[in-house]
C-alpha cells in the first residue's frame, strides 16, 4: 500500500471519528423515562392534605409546628408517618400517559375510567402550589388504577399498590400513641391511684429518680424507666367517642382510677387518665388524654405498673453504692477493718495475714446487692430504735471510699433485732427502718478470719523430696526419684508416678474453698490421731502438712486443717483435689 492510499484511509477514519463524536454529543436522542405524576411535589413542603373517600367524610390534615394534626372530621393529633408515607408514594408515581385524544376515542371516558364517581379524591397544598388528584377505576386485572390530575389534559394509569395508603376513615390517620412524647423527655411524674398521690423527680446530674411525695425516699430508677418504656409503647386500640359532653363517669374516668401527669421543668408534657374495663374485654381499659375530649380504649397491661402502691416505686436496694470502696469497717461481736493497699490488695488491720481480695469483692457485691424485704417504718422515733434493736445494733458495716478517712463514708448500715424471717436495718442519712431477709443477712461474713487469704502454701513440685502419709495407725512414704518417678518403700507395693505427679501439681498451690470457725478441729468434726494426714517434705527440710477430718459426701470433699502462724486453721478442702487424695494419697484399710 502506497503512502497516498494510506493518507486517504487516515482522512476517512478521522472524519468517521468526528461524525461519531458530534452525533453522540449533539444529535443523539435523549431517552426519557415516564415523567412523575406530580412533578413538583416535595413531601417536606406540603402543608395540608385532604382526602375525600367515596361515600365517606372528608379527612383533612395540616402540618402545624412541625407535626401533623387532623382538622376534619375531628381535630386530633395525626400519625405523621402515615401521611408522609402517602406523600412519598405520590411523589414516586411515574405512570403511563393517556392523551386527551385517546380519551376522546372512548364513548364515555368519564364513566369508563371511573372519573365520574372516583373512589377517592386528594387535594394537596404546598405554599402557592396545589394538586387535585382523582382516583378512578382499577384496570381489568386489578393491579393498576386510572388517575387524573385536575387541570392537566389526559389521564394516567399506574400501579395500584399505593392505594392502601389512602385512609377510608379518620381513625386510620389518628395518632394512636397513648403518650406521644418519649420517656426521656420527662423529669417529673405525678400520679394518683386509689386516692394516693405519688410524685417522682429525676435528678438532672445522675438521672436517678427520687420520690418526693408522699415521702422523701430513693425511687427504683430501673422500675420507673421500664414503666415509662411500656407506657411509650402503649397505643389506642379503639376510638370510642369525641363528644366533649360524654358521660365520663360511665367509663370510670370521672373520677379516674388512674391519673398520670408527666412533665419536664415547669412544663406539662403529657397526661393520661385510665378508667374501667369494657364489659366484654377485661384486658382493655377506657382512657383519655388530658388535652383531648376523646375517649379511647387501650391495653391495660402497659398502665398496670402505675397502679402500684407507694412502696412499689421505692428503690428496693438497701443502699446505693456511689463510689469504689477502699475500706470496710465492721463493728459488732467481732470488730475488724479491711483496708485496700494498692490495686485490689487488701489487708486485715491488726492481723498478721493478708485478706483474700476475691472474698472482699464478693462481700462488697453481696452487701450492695441486698434487697429490702419490707419497708418497716418511715417516720422513726427514738423509742422505735430501741424496739427494733437499732439503738445498740448487733452489727454495723461502714464502707469508705478513702482508706483511713472517717469522713469518706459511702454507706453506713446498722443491723438490729432479728424477727421471724428477717433482720431490721437502717441506713445512715435515712429515716426509714427496713428489713432484709435473714438468709441474705447470714450471707455476710462477720469475722476477720473469714477474709483471710485462702492460699495456704506454694511450693515447686520439683522441690518435693518425699510424701509421708499417716492413716489408721499406718505410715506410707512416697519418695521422689525424678520427673514423674515416685517409689514406695520395699514391700509396700507399686505406684504410678504420673498420678502422684498430677496430685502434687494440684497440691503445690493449695487454697481453702472457705475457712471455717476455729473450733472446727476437734474429734466431733472427724479429726483424731488415726485420721488421714499428708506431709510434703521439701528438699530444703521444710514440711507442709494437712490433716483431714469428717467427709461431706454430697459435696465430694472433707474438712481439713493446716497450721499457719502456729495456729490451726480448719477449712473446706477442694473437692477435685480430694478425689485425687482418695485415689492416690491415702492408705487402703487392707494395705500395708
Amino acid at each position: 500500500m502506497n503512502s497516498k492510499t494510506t493518507g486517504v484511509w487516515f482522512v476517512i477514519a478521522a472524519a468517521l471519528f468526528a461524525f461519531i463524536f458530534v452525533f453522540e454529543h449533539y444529535f443523539r436522542p435523549v431517552v426519557v423515562g415516564p415523567s412523575p405524576l406530580l412533578p413538583h411535589l416535595r413531601p417536606a413542603a406540603v402543608a395540608s392534605v385532604q382526602v375525600f373517600p367515596s361515600g365517606a367524610l372528608e379527612i383533612s390534615a395540616a402540618r402545624t409546628n412541625g407535626g401533623w394534626f387532623l382538622n376534619r372530621p375531628v381535630f386530633y393529633p395525626a400519625q405523621a408517618a402515615a401521611i408522609e408515607a402517602l406523600l412519598d408514594a405520590l411523589q414516586q408515581i411515574a405512570p403511563a400517559r393517556i392523551s386527551a385524544a385517546e380519551l376522546r376515542e372512548h364513548k364515555n371516558p368519564e364513566s369508563e375510567f371511573g372519573f365520574d364517581k372516583p373512589q377517592a379524591r386528594l387535594v394537596i397544598a404546598a405554599g402557592d402550589q396545589s394538586w387535585q388528584l382523582e382516583v378512578g377505576n382499577r384496570t381489568a386485572p386489578g393491579d393498576q388504577v386510572y388517575l387524573r390530575v385536575v387541570g392537566v389534559d389526559g389521564a394516567s394509569v399506574a400501579d395500584a399498590g399505593w392505594l392502601k395508603l389512602i385512609p377510608q376513615a379518620d381513625d386510620e390517620w389518628r395518632d394512636n400513641a397513648l403518650v406521644s412524647a418519649r420517656q426521656n423527655n420527662f423529669d417529673w411524674i405525678v400520679l394518683t391511684n386509689d386516692a394516693r398521690v405519688i410524685e417522682l423527680r429525676r435528678d438532672p446530674t445522675n438521672h436517678l429518680w427520687r420520690m418526693i411525695r408522699p415521702l422523701q425516699a430513693r425511687a427504683d430508677t430501673d422500675r420507673i424507666s421500664d414503666a415509662l418504656q411500656r407506657l411509650a409503647a402503649a397505643h389506642v386500640t379503639r376510638f370510642i367517642t369525641d363528644d366533649p359532653k360524654a358521660d365520663l363517669a360511665a367509663f370510670g374516668l370521672q373520677p379516674a382510677d388512674l391519673d398520670l401527669w408527666l412533665g419536664r421543668g415547669t412544663n406539662l408534657v403529657a397526661a393520661v387518665h385510665a378508667g374501667n374495663s369494657p364489659t366484654n374485654d377485661a384486658t382493655q381499659v377506657y382512657a383519655k388524654r388530658d388535652d383531648w375530649s376523646t375517649v379511647v380504649t387501650t391495653a391495660g397491661e402497659p398502665l398496670a405498673p402505675w397502679r402500684g402502691a407507694v412502696n412499689y416505686f421505692r428503690d428496693s436496694r438497701l443502699f446505693e453504692l456511689t463510689a469504689p470502696v477502699a475500706e470496710i469497717e465492721v463493728r459488732g461481736e467481732n470488730n475488724f477493718i479491711l483496708r485496700e493497699q494498692g490495686s485490689n490488695d487488701w489487708r486485715i488491720i491488726g492481723e498478721k495475714y493478708a485478706a483474700d481480695a476475691d472474698n472482699v469483692q464478693l462481700f462488697i457485691k453481696t452487701l450492695a446487692g441486698l434487697r429490702i424485704a419490707e419497708f418497716v417504718k418511715d417516720v422513726v422515733t427514738k423509742s422505735d430504735l430501741t424496739d427494733y434493736g437499732l439503738a445498740e445494733p448487733q452489727r454495723e458495716i461502714i464502707l469508705r471510699s478513702k482508706a483511713g478517712d472517717t469522713n469518706a463514708v459511702v454507706a453506713q448500715l446498722s443491723f438490729g433485732a432479728t424477727q421471724t424471717n428477717g433482720v431490721f436495718v437502717r441506713c445512715a442519712g435515712e429515716d426509714s427502718i427496713y428489713a432484709v431477709s435473714a438468709r441474705d443477712f447470714n450471707r455476710l461474713s462477720e469475722a476477720a478470719w473469714e477474709f483471710r487469704d485462702r492460699r495456704i502454701w506454694d511450693f515447686k513440685a520439683d522441690d518435693v523430696a518425699q510424701i509421708v502419709i499417716h492413716q489408721g495407725g499406718k505410715t506410707r512414704q512416697i519418695v521422689h526419684n525424678g520427673p514423674d518417678k515416685w517409689s514406695l518403700a520395699a514391700g509396700e507395693g507399686f505406684i504410678e508416678g504420673k498420678n502422684i505427679s498430677q496430685s502434687v501439681q494440684m497440691f503445690r498451690q493449695l487454697a481453702a474453698v472457705v475457712w471455717l470457725p476455729r473450733n472446727y478441729n476437734g474429734p466431733e468434726y472427724g479429726f483424731g490421731t488415726n485420721n488421714l494426714q499428708i506431709t510434703f517434705e521439701l528438699k530444703s527440710g521444710a514440711k507442709d502438712t494437712v490433716d483431714f477430718g469428717g467427709e461431706f459426701p454430697q459435696r465430694q470433699t472433707a474438712l481439713a486443717v493446716v497450721t499457719l502462724d502456729g495456729e490451726p486453721w480448719p477449712f473446706l478442702f477442694p473437692p477435685a483435689l480430694y478425689q485425687l487424695v482418695l485415689s492416690y494419697l491415702s492408705i487402703p484399710a487392707n494395705g500395708p
